[in-house]
């Protein structure tokens, strides 16, 4: 990962890095003010030798105290300093409790030994440590003074009494508040990078060029109003996802499918906008001037009779069981060069029909007649119309939703289309996020031409072309003379041939 996935993360998480941190303030915070808070009071004793006059025999006498300083800073929590110190001030605590509050250090390179008491009570600790200084000097000449000898050769003095502390020394707020603050902040990161760890789903370009080596072909942003309005190319022309499936219809021009334009256009699971797009692009397609087909192969839950507005009563299903004739099944929309052949009545065999030999025939005499083909088709891995309908194709654009699609599906689609020998012409994203890390991750920046559109002055809403059924019109390149026309091959006659 680099520096940039990283920040996209923080920034993708920044509402659970925030949470947590405020939950580790917010902890400290309640921890710090529930604590009883404790004062410090310190005393400090010198450790100095009692015999010796001559130089050399005080170096050893300060020699013999150093070596002997352990054993006293030991000694302060020894009952027998403890007990008599609880007798004196009258405490209600055992020579054990007492010596839990008690600390006492030496100082490095130093006869000193410092008693520190921590106690409620300000006052009460300054006196348990002015004891206990006082008690270890007492305990010390007791037990040190050699037999037969009055004098002990060490003495303990009290060079600095303890006095009553101002300020508290536990609980320490500001430390405890920027402690919360920090492990808040390092448990909100942690997830953040585990959350994106354990993501598993389509969420960049390079998640999809991570599967498979076929061309990003089309990025389209994410519509919250794309189910009121499938057919954004006609409800709203200057629309961002509208400029989207243009420069969409711009890469598949580009495309090298060895001169073929059929395409089958399916993804990996339901509901990533396959349909939206096969129908966008076709009407991108034929705004540009192309004559295209738009044939609805999903046999099993159709949508292009319903976005279109067209009669789906008779369409596909019929023309391939010989029902109807191609040329009474196909119906242009509106006055565009666009001509959409519904799919007609659910067969109980899609998967046979779609793979039959008719089937082959009809996208040969579709590809003839018209400059673009396309086949709205299902998901791959629900059901395996699509690999089957691809093989009579130049090669399928699979749709991924961002954010819905699994590395894990993808990757199976691209297996099944791969097990059957099909070609993959491109990889189109949709509901690509326009805001937020996800976006900023893309790098495509819908917005930026906003100000454009605000200049012009907005189309009128325009009507939903009434359901209508015409003939198709023959192609540009396909004009021939009227000999050449009685003379030539019908239609049809290239669906059924004699």
């Amino acid at each position: 990962m680099e520096l940039s996935d990283y920040i996209r993360i923080l920034r993708k998480n920044w509402l659970v890095i925030v949470a947590t941190t405020l939950v580790g303030l917010t902890a400290a915070a309640g921890f710090s003010l529930t604590r009883t808070p404790m004062y410090e009071a310190q005393a400090v004793v010198f450790v100095q030798s009692q015999t010796g006059t001559t130089v050399g025999e005080l170096q050893q006498g300060s020699t013999f105290a150093q070596a002997r300083i352990t054993t006293y800073v030991s000694l302060v929590r020894e009952p027998v300093v403890m007990n008599p110190v609880i007798t004196e001030l009258g405490l209600d605590a055992s020579a054990e409790q007492l010596a839990e509050s008690v600390t006492s250090t030496n100082p490095l390179n130093s006869t000193l030994i410092e008693i520190t008491v921590e106690n409620a009570d300000p006052v009460r600790g300054a006196e348990i440590a002015n004891a206990l200084g006082a008690s270890l000097a007492a305990a010390v000449k007791r037990i040190d003074t050699p037999v037969g000898q009055d004098v002990s050769p060490i003495k303990l003095t009290r060079v600095r009494d303890a006095l009553p502390p101002q300020a508290p020394s536990s609980p320490n707020v500001p430390l405890n508040l920027a402690l919360g603050v920090l492990v808040g902040l390092a448990l909100g990161v942690g997830i953040a990078v585990l959350r994106a760890v354990l993501d598993n789903k389509v969420r960049s370009a390079r998640d999809v060029e991570a599967l498979t080596d076929r061309p990003l072909i089309g990025a389209i942003p994410h519509d919250p109003k794309a189910k009121a309005r499938p057919l954004i190319l006609h409800a709203d022309p200057q629309n961002p996802r509208s400029e989207a499936f243009r420069s969409l219809r711009t890469n598949l021009q580009f495309l090298e499918m060895d001169g073929g334009h059929t395409f089958v256009i399916t993804s990996s699971i339901p509901s990533e906008g396959k349909s939206t797009t096969s129908i966008n692009l076709a009407l991108a397609l034929a705004d540009s001037g192309k004559r295209v087909a738009l044939v609805d192969t999903d046999l099993r839950k159709p949508k292009v009779a319903e976005y279109l507005g067209i009669e789906g009563g008779v369409g596909l299903t019929d023309v391939l069981i010989g029902r109807t004739r191609l040329g009474d099944a196909v119906q242009q929309w509106g006055d565009r060069s666009l001509f959409a052949l519904p799919a007609g009545k659910i067969p109980p065999n899609p998967s046979e029909l779609l793979g039959s030999d008719r089937m082959k025939s009809l996208l040969a005499a579709l590809s003839e007649e018209f400059d673009v083909v396309l086949c709205d088709a299902p998901p791959l891995l629900p059901v395996t119309d699509a690999a089957v309908l691809s093989r009579a194709t130049s090669g399928a654009i699979m749709v991924v939703a961002v954010g819905r699609t699994t590395t894990q599906q993808l990757e199976g689609a691209l297996d099944a289309l791969e097990t059957v020998g099909s070609k993959v012409a491109g990889v189109v994203m949709t509901m690509v996020p326009t805001k937020g890390a996800d976006a900023y991750a893309y790098g495509y920046g819908y917005g930026g031409y906003g100000a454009y559109n605000s200049e012009q002055t907005k189309p009128a809403k325009q009507k939903k072309p009434a359901k209508q059924k015409r003939a198709i019109a023959p192609s540009p390149r396909a004009r021939r003379s009227e000999s050449q026309v009685e003379q030539s091959t019908s239609f049809d006659d290239l669906l059924n041939p004699h």
